[in-house]
């Protein structure tokens, strides 16, 4: 994908924050669970984090993955652009904690939520407006909801990972064909 470095790492981030909601355990349950995933995601410029930024995180939790699992181009455009609207944007290059010059989307002083809604809402444009809305996709393991950014050169990938539920999808198969041909 054309995307600079940032773009991808706020795919990641998009990906990580919707996957925290898709196992048998929520990963933002708790005010700490959100600090871990701030301080994991290298999320910059957040203070003090309280019980409002963990609801407001988790309702852009399902906002983001309502756009990522959208039956159709125009369907996702409408929900980020219903998100994007929401957020003050406003752009500025910066270098902070050893990261090279990159563009930041969320306002001086944004929540928690608004700084990811900014940062990983204008990712996500950028993926609709490449036409690449193909790449989000939802893992193909029939017990995983796990979603992620296919990066694959030939749009490929089917797996959230290939060495957890990839593998684990072609043991059963093997087997599966060991017992067919018994």
């Amino acid at each position: 994908m054309p995307f600079s470095h940032d773009m991808v790492y706020s795919l990641a981030t998009v990906v990580d924050l919707i996957n925290t909601g898709t196992g048998e355990r929520d990963g933002l349950a708790e005010v700490g669970d959100l600090e871990e995933f701030v301080r994991r995601r290298e999320v910059s410029g957040v203070g003090a984090l309280t019980r409002r930024d963990l609801a407001e995180v988790r309702d852009l939790r399902e906002e983001f993955h309502a756009v990522f699992t959208a039956p159709d181009q125009p369907t996702a455009v409408g929900l980020l652009n219903t998100l994007l609207r929401r957020t003050s944007i406003t752009p500025s290059l910066t270098e902070h904690d050893g990261h090279a010059l990159h563009v930041h989307y969320f306002a001086p002083d944004a929540s928690v939520a608004e700084h990811l809604a900014a940062d990983c809402g204008v990712a996500l444009a950028h993926v609709l407006v490449e036409n690449e809305r193909d790449r989000l996709r939802t893992c193909a393991a029939p017990d995983c909801a796990h979603v992620f950014v296919d990066e694959s050169r030939n749009r490929s990938r089917v797996y959230c990972d290939s060495r957890t539920c990839g593998n684990r999808m072609h043991v059963a198969a093997y087997r599966a064909r060991r017992r067919d041909a018994s």
